[in-house]
């Protein structure tokens, strides 16, 4: 299972982390990975002027705009995934 985490406090959700998780789960729902991929909200992740933060398996990737979600997904969800 792959955890994916989006920070969803007060920063991020002003730079925009609702509309990187309605991405995220789009994705997610298109792909058919719902029994591979746990996405999570959690509050403040302690980047706050770094942009959106996602985690995915514990890795720290900050600064996430919806423009970089598809190719976020592709190089950090989607090789963990077993198609």
């Amino acid at each position: 299972m792959v955890r994916v985490t989006v920070c969803v406090g007060s920063a991020c959700h002003l730079k925009g982390s609702s509309e990187v998780i309605r991405i995220l789960q789009d994705l997610i729902a298109n792909y058919g990975l719902e029994d591979q991929v746990s996405l999570e909200g959690s509050f403040c992740q302690e980047h706050c002027t770094e942009g959106v933060v996602v985690h995915v398996d514990g890795e720290l990737i900050t600064g996430v705009r919806r423009d970089q979600v598809f190719q976020l997904f592709q190089e950090k969800i989607l090789r963990r995934c077993q198609l």
